[in-house]
């Protein structure tokens, strides 16, 4: 199953490739370089002579259309390569899903016309839920890619000293995500010529809705600091951690602080592009790691070890 392990890690950064490439479409607002046309581009499936902006947009639809087809190539092979009620299957079954959701998602933001430089509500509620959900996806692609590799099913039974922690640094980081997504849009809204013209922007009263959560950013952010470093001192300090379990909360803790320091450079600078793509790829490093060593950790044994040490799940034959 090592090679379907390696398949599913495959997808997993495939995706993060196009939620990157996403992010790109937004700082430069393609977002409507297909105007409101979906599936199709200006009305064509190849548009002819494509500005910029069009071009941006089409690669990112068409990035996301092999990301689709690849996710469910993993579920076949997920389906193929293991047994009923393996963990593996559940978690490829909700990447499914998810990517479902993107899809959707995406077709309803273009035809809706809620891209781009539009100011709307309606247009945050819609970068909400697209945020969480491929944060969702992450998660899920990155469980399968764990269950392939051999790791144990999740058990939040008996491990209460960190279960607890864990969800509370997921919720800090669910808040994180859906302020940074309003934050990098009101950013790309509403730019600032300077630090000071920035924050008078975003505490003035007539401030827009989108200034206001920008405001709020980095506060979550600090507030999602604290409860990861929290959860990550509780997987290091349980009985029966394994040294890798302890690495991961390790490299948890690292990707977490170098996302906050790139957090200070990004507004020092005045969110350039660059910045805002790094920003995202960390923010996109830090969930996955924090994922993978939860499942870690909430997959121990409390009376017997590592459960990874007992036998092994049967694996289907694929021949």
């Amino acid at each position: 199953m090592a090679r379907h392990a390696r398949f599913a890690w495959g997808v997993l950064l495939g995706n993060v490739a196009v939620i990157l490439w996403g992010g790109f479409v937004r700082a430069t607002g393609s977002g409507a370089g297909c105007g409101g046309h979906w599936p199709t581009c200006n009305g064509d499936i190849v548009p002819r002579a494509p500005s910029v902006a069009t071009l941006i947009e089409l690669s990112h639809r068409v990035t996301s259309g092999l990301a689709f087809f690849a996710v469910l190539a993993l579920i076949v092979a997920t389906f193929r390569a293991t047994p009923r009620r393996h963990p593996a299957r559940a978690a490829a079954t909700a990447a499914g899903a998810l990517m479902l959701g993107e899809v959707l998602i995406g077709a309803l933001i273009v035809l809706l016309g809620r891209v781009a430089l539009d100011p709307s509500l309606l247009h945050g509620v819609f970068t909400e839920l697209h945020a969480g959900n491929t944060f969702l996806l992450l998660g899920a692609l990155t469980l399968t890619a764990h269950h392939l590799g051999g790791g144990a099913p999740v058990r939040l039974g008996g491990r209460s000293g960190v279960g607890l922690p864990v969800a509370q640094a997921f919720a800090g980081l669910a808040l994180t995500i859906g302020s940074g997504a309003i934050a990098a849009l009101g950013d790309t809204l509403f730019p600032a010529r300077s630090l000071r013209e920035g924050f008078v922007a975003d505490v003035s009263s007539g401030a827009h809705l989108f200034l206001h959560v920008r405001t709020l950013h980095p506060v979550f952010a600090i507030v999602a600091f604290v409860l990861v470093l929290g959860a990550c001192l509780a997987i290091r300090a349980q009985p029966g951690a394994t040294r890798a379990t302890r690495r991961g909360a390790t490299a948890v803790l690292v990707a977490t602080t170098f996302q906050m320091a790139l957090g200070l450079v990004n507004l020092w600078l005045l969110v350039p592009i660059a910045t805002q793509l790094l920003h995202l790829a960390s923010a996109d490093a830090v969930f996955i790691l924090l994922t993978l060593t939860s499942a870690h950790a909430l997959g121990e044994r409390a009376e017997g070890g590592p459960a990874a040490e007992a036998p092994a799940l049967p694996v289907r034959s694929t021949a």
